[in-house]
């Protein structure tokens, strides 16, 4: 259930509602907008007299919130919520990219690349240490040296870090981590997400590799209920019957969740397409469509790479596509 009030009601009016709605056993979700200020009640509103509170002379209106997800919900939150990633903002016309390789490889790779998509406009460093991998046999990072190598990176450059996180008992490693990822397969680890719930940290929460948008909305909800609200959503491509790219981007995403959530949405083309030569072509389309942000690999020898070299943009073909990415954003914002 949504209560707004109206702009005329006064603190000490609001805070008086807000401590009889606690009474009722509920939690109240407090949104101060543009306009008005929005309560969204959490919890068994059944027995909430609506009637009783559009009675209110601070009231504007109530309604009932028929989706589960509460604290997630635009309805909840009617302004796009602006987050911060170590420094960096993303979303409310804030738009962010983040760049580096699928995998830290070497002290030499990590720092080098840093420098170059920090000198063409990236403003936060990615980079897996723990790498997921559908084989035993393939690469799975360096774990905590490559921890230790993004941090190095993030000093040389200033370049905030955003690295994945696969299991809660290396969680005290991310300590100096700036954005946590949690990634397609740990999308549902719902205890995973309650634990990240618990904590302060910036979570990049992707989209599973079949789940629904309601899916990706429930787990971030998983986030919030915890009462960490430093959350930004990301599409990375689903599986279809498409096997000419690695996944199957789905470019409306962006614009269904920004009409459900006010969280930010970037979107992740490198996964989606799983082909370098498509990469520019959807981060394109993604500045185009509304995203937030985007997050694009790049390796400075993608043929050597040790995880997904194919998929992974030069640092000069990366500068390239900076620039046509600036030059979309100016006709979108004009």
């Amino acid at each position: 259930m949504i209560t707004v009030l109206k702009s005329s009601a006064t603190a000490e009016q609001r805070d008086q509602l807000i401590r009889w709605l606690e009474g009722q056993n509920v939690q109240v979700h407090i949104s101060e907008g543009s306009e008005y200020t929005v309560l969204g009640l959490v919890g068994d509103t059944a027995h909430i007299d609506m009637e009783l509170l559009e009675s209110l002379d601070i009231v504007d209106s109530v309604k009932r919130v028929s989706e589960p997800f509460k604290k997630v919900n635009r309805k909840f939150h009617p302004d796009d919520s602006v987050i911060d990633a170590g420094g960096v903002l993303i979303g409310g016309g804030h738009f962010a990219v983040i760049a580096g390789p699928c995998s830290v490889e070497t002290r030499e790779q990590i720092i080098g690349v840093a420098h170059a998509v920090k000198a063409s406009g990236a403003a936060l460093l990615r980079g897996g240490a723990f790498k997921p991998r559908t084989s035993p046999y393939d690469f799975q990072g360096l774990h905590g040296e490559g921890l230790t190598l993004l941090l190095e990176a993030k000093k040389a450059t200033g370049l905030p870090i955003v690295t994945e996180l696969m299991d809660m008992q290396d969680f005290d490693l991310f300590e100096d981590v700036d954005v946590i990822q949690v990634g397609a397969r740990n999308m549902q680890n719902f205890g995973m997400l309650k634990k990240l719930g618990r904590t302060d940290k910036t979570i990049l929460l992707k989209r599973g590799l079949a789940n629904s948008i309601k899916e990706l909305l429930m787990s971030a909800e998983y986030i919030m209920a915890g009462g960490n609200e430093n959350v930004i959503l990301c599409e990375r491509g689903i599986r279809t019957f498409e096997t000419y790219t690695r996944n199957t981007l789905d470019i409306s995403a962006v614009p269904v969740l920004h009409e459900l959530t006010h969280l930010p949405v970037i979107i992740d083309p490198s996964h989606a397409t799983g082909h370098a030569s498509l990469v520019p072509s959807m981060a394109l389309a993604a500045a185009a469509c509304g995203a937030d942000g985007l997050m694009i690999e790049v390796h400075n020898d993608p043929i050597h790479a040790l995880c997904d070299g194919a998929q992974s943009l030069t640092p000069a073909q990366f500068d390239e596509l900076m620039g046509q990415v600036r030059r979309i954003l100016e006709v979108v914002r004009s």
